[in-house]
């Protein structure tokens, strides 16, 4: 009997591997949820890339970094050409004329911020808020913090001129959105403080009468919170006060004027257009 001869490469049958498509490099890097909160007071989730959201807000990416809840950064609020962002205790939004963009929505914690927010920023809350007189005791505010510089007069007379159609004065959206911001991240430390010094009293009062390590440790594990959250309150204290002393820094945070003399810039370049187009015709005429 002849001996069987092995089957030839050409003869197995060849495996079905996976093809694997080649990953365009990039794709999908810097994608992230964010709460886009429009100044009608609508609200939706948005998957944005990192250029994307460059784009919307006109932001470098060195800033963008403020807000990586990867990375530890101090509070900060940076006022840009387009937007400011905030990075307040856990707010990592930024802030436009007329959006803002929240990064950590889903975080328990700000569940009331970002209810605060929708609610604020809405055109029948603002006219409630508008019957009230608010809006003047925030102009007022604002005017004052100026120190009646000239950069400081003119954002409060910009302020006063900014209406709703046919309705009363209001205040700016992004200056709304950061009365949200800042009421959300002092309410937050005022509620961490208080509840520390329930804390803290009771610690002291046993330490007084009897000295043990177990006492001495709750003792120094209570200094240390407090040593964390009085320079976090600092932090915030220091950027407020920054801000405010900085007269040109308030200004560029007043979007909405920006925006409104961007528009009143092209509609004025428009019509310069058709005046030479109007021209460059009757000259053709002419001839």
């Amino acid at each position: 009997m002849a001996p069987q001869t092995p089957p030839t490469p050409q003869q197995t049958p060849q495996q079905q591997l996976p093809q694997h498509q080649p990953r365009r490099k990039g794709a999908g890097a810097g994608t992230r949820s964010w709460l886009v909160v429009s100044n009608s007071g609508k609200s939706q989730v948005e998957e944005i890339g990192k250029h994307p959201i460059m784009r919307r807000t006109g932001l470098p990416a060195r800033d963008l970094r403020l807000l990586d809840p990867v990375l530890s950064h101090p509070s900060t609020i940076l006022g840009r050409e387009k937007s400011i962002v905030v990075n307040l205790e856990q707010i990592k939004a930024i802030v436009t004329a007329t959006e803002v963009f929240v990064l950590n929505f889903r975080d328990p914690v700000l569940y009331p911020f970002v209810h605060d927010l929708e609610q604020k920023v809405s055109p029948v809350v603002n006219e409630e808020e508008s019957r009230n007189d608010n809006e003047e005791q925030s102009l007022r505010m604002f005017k004052d913090s100026f120190r009646n510089s000239g950069d400081g007069e003119i954002v409060a007379k910009g302020l006063l001129d900014v209406r709703k159609a046919g309705g009363p004065v209001v205040l700016p959206f992004e200056y709304k959105v950061l009365e949200v911001c800042l009421e959300f991240a002092c309410k937050s430390l005022e509620t961490e403080t208080s509840t520390l010094e329930q804390e803290a009293y009771p610690a002291v009062d046993e330490l007084t009468s009897k000295i043990s390590t177990l006492n001495l440790q709750r003792a120094r594990q209570i200094k240390s919170r407090l040593v964390a959250l009085l320079g976090r309150v600092q932090k915030v204290r220091d950027e407020l006060e920054n801000l405010l002393d900085d007269d040109m820094d308030m200004a560029e945070m007043y979007l909405t004027d920006k925006l409104v003399h961007l528009g009143s810039e092209e509609a004025a370049s428009q019509d310069d257009d058709e005046i030479n187009n109007d021209e460059r015709e009757s000259d053709n005429e002419r001839m």
